[in-house]
């Protein structure tokens, strides 16, 4: 993690807002909020930082998130980060308006590591800054794909991945069964996005969690995922869920 970090230290070191870029001083913050995101290396103050990632009207979203990345990123790391409702896919949709993916290879390519290593850092601490299924909300979102993420925690077979994806299939359980994505999206084919993750939790939670520790009712309603229709809704384990 530190690696990826001092990388994206070196990727964005210089970086500014353009000197032309504008924000509302009613809504936004003031003039000398605004003049030190056109001054390199200069730390922002959380509120700061929050109401820059959080705003999307910026001229150039790309300089601006460019600007802030390297702290962002550490304040993101420890837990210093509290998006609205806690939903960090907002966060991932900050990355995405952005558009970092076709910033110059060095940078996009210190963006990449950044994600990837806190995702593996996630998966492997018992109790991270980020909850696993928030933090896959924030990396799909971010990059506009979900397949990479889920290979990863499956790669990890091991208890503490086991307990992440425990929590997270109960927390998706919900709107998977009323055939809704478990986050807001930023992308169009969101029927796409929660299709693939349905079917991965389908295939995956059977092979990963037991009835006898306790995920007996989980398992049905994760099986229930897998139905359509009448088959889905007349199954003796339907757990009543009201949409």
């Amino acid at each position: 993690m530190d690696r990826a970090l001092d990388a994206l230290d070196l990727a964005f070191r210089g970086a500014t807002a353009p000197a032309d870029e504008v924000q509302c001083t009613c809504h936004w913050g003031s003039e000398e909020e605004l003049a030190l995101l056109k001054v390199p290396g200069v730390e922002l103050s959380p509120d700061l930082l929050r109401r820059t990632w959080e705003a999307p009207d910026w001229r150039d979203q790309a300089a601006v998130m460019r600007r802030i990345l390297p702290q962002f990123a550490k304040a993101l790391v420890d837990g210093r980060v509290e998006p609205l409702f806690g939903a960090f896919c907002a966060v991932g949709k900050s990355f995405a308006r952005g558009q970092w993916r076709q910033w110059p290879a060095d940078q996009s390519a210190a963006v990449w590591e950044f994600l990837r290593a806190w995702w593996a850092q996630a998966l492997a601490d018992p109790a991270p800054a980020v909850p696993v299924h928030e933090l896959l909300a924030l990396c799909t979102e971010a990059s506009g794909t979900l397949g990479c993420w889920l290979a990863a925690w499956e790669a990890r077979d091991d208890g503490v991945a086991d307990r992440h994806l425990a929590e997270a299939a109960a927390r998706w359980e919900y709107d998977l069964l009323g055939d809704e994505l478990p986050w807001d999206a930023w992308y169009e084919d969101e029927d796409a996005l929660r299709g693939e993750l349905a079917a991965w939790l389908v295939r995956r939670v059977p092979a990963r969690l037991r009835p006898q520790d306790g995920h007996e009712g989980l398992l049905h309603r994760i099986r229930l995922v897998g139905l359509t229709g009448a088959a889905r809704y007349e199954d003796p384990h339907w757990p009543g869920h009201r949409y």
